[in-house]
């Protein structure tokens, strides 16, 4: 069993009604949903399945149909598990930011404040430069000449959150991949993903060895 901390609702229904009908069943087996709910939610499949059934089908088709990757080396979806800082922007209803390290990989996952279950940042927890969030936005959906200065940024408000870490795992979309330069010289590799869900996780049952 997960303790969820984040779950995006909007990303889970818009890739749960994408499962072709046949698949679904399928899928609903290798994940052990209910079957005798499964049958009726294939008639109206929001409806009669719970959150945490359609997660469980739409992360074994993310598996089986996109090959997920580690957080180290991401490919278009990655998990992980990390220490993260999650810290808030501006209002309740805006983004949140979580990050962690390790080695000399920065993951960030940036996703929407209203998905946050079981906790909820203060609005304004993020102590960079305000003025230069909007921006990264901008930068992660922009052209590849500016990845390095997103990644520069990403690496600036990773060093800047105070907030005490959670341990977690997830699973994430990749937005970019990119270097930047720490503050020792390093490269740093920078890896920025929204996120399908992240859940608590003991520190020692780490995947990634």
């Amino acid at each position: 069993m997960r303790y969820y901390l984040y779950v995006s609702g909007t990303k889970l229904d818009m890739l749960y009604e994408q499962i072709p009908p046949k698949l679904l069943k399928r899928l609903a087996v290798e994940a052990k949903v209910d079957l005798k709910v499964l049958s009726v939610a294939l008639q109206s499949p929001l409806r009669e399945t719970t959150t945490y059934d359609r997660l469980d089908i739409v992360e074994a088709y993310l598996e089986r149909e996109f090959d997920v990757s580690w957080m180290t080396e991401p490919r278009p979806w990655f998990r992980g598990d990390l220490a993260l800082r999650i810290a808030g922007y501006g209002s309740p209803d805006g983004p949140t930011f979580m990050t962690g390290r390790e080695g000399d990989t920065v993951v960030a996952l940036i996703g929407s404040a209203h998905h946050l279950l079981g906790q909820r940042t203060p609005p304004d927890t993020i102590q960079a430069s305000h003025s230069m969030l909007p921006s990264l936005f901008r930068l992660l959906g922009d052209t590849p000449s500016h990845e390095e200065e997103a990644a520069a940024q990403v690496l600036e408000f990773s060093r800047s959150l105070k907030e005490p870490p959670v341990y977690g795992e997830f699973l994430a979309r990749r937005l970019l991949h990119s270097t930047a330069t720490g503050e020792d010289g390093r490269q740093v590799e920078i890896v920025v993903g929204t996120p399908l869900y992240v859940a608590m996780a003991d520190e020692d049952t780490g995947r990634g060895a």
